[in-house]
């Protein structure tokens, strides 16, 4: 009895410490997300977000991850476009910033439509959005009430999900002519 004890326990611990020694990126799926945000900005953010969103944290291919990248990315532009539309009703400058997100939720749309067929296209279509970006960025700079705080708080969201929907149209492409926006 006390044999089998002390194989099971050594058993326990051969499993946890192989468990401790195989990195995360041995997974079958992470050779999806490492070629994606190995062309990121942020890796750790890049990562953190991949492994964490339900619908990219498992992917069955490269090209439905950057579709469900695209689709995370989308997603926080239309939500942030109603944010600022709501907001626009009671304070007139929130116009400038709510068509810049309708323009960044028409260009990452265009370039979801253009992954496939044409990841150079999309990934210019992204890339574009981030002088969007910067013009929120820009103009909501010195603003400090409570709207312009939240919504300068969503634009760095936006721009982080920006590099990661470039970096998801890049790794479809996979011809490192881009990489030189990586750096």
């Amino acid at each position: 009895m006390a044999t089998f004890s002390v194989l099971s326990t050594f058993a326990a611990a051969a499993i946890t410490l192989q468990l401790l020694l195989v990195p995360a990126s041995a997974s079958p799926h992470m050779k999806y997300i490492d070629a994606i945000c190995d062309r990121s900005h942020d890796q750790d953010y890049c990562v953190k977000t991949l492994t964490t969103n339900p619908p990219t944290a498992a992917p069955i291919g490269l090209n439905p991850l950057a579709e469900a990248v695209m689709a995370l990315t989308i997603a926080h532009a239309e939500k942030t476009a109603a944010f600022v539309a709501e907001t626009g009703k009671t304070d007139q400058t929130f116009t400038e910033y709510h068509k810049a997100y309708l323009a960044v939720v028409a260009d990452l749309k265009s370039a979801n439509l253009k992954l496939k067929q044409s990841p150079d296209t999309a990934h210019y279509d992204v890339r574009s959005s981030t002088d969007q970006m910067k013009r929120v960025e820009g103009l909501v700079a010195s603003k400090n009430d409570q709207a312009s705080t939240t919504l300068k708080e969503m634009t760095v969201q936006m721009e982080k999900l920006l590099d990661l929907a470039a970096s998801a149209a890049d790794a479809v492409d996979d011809d490192d002519e881009n990489i030189h926006r990586r750096v």
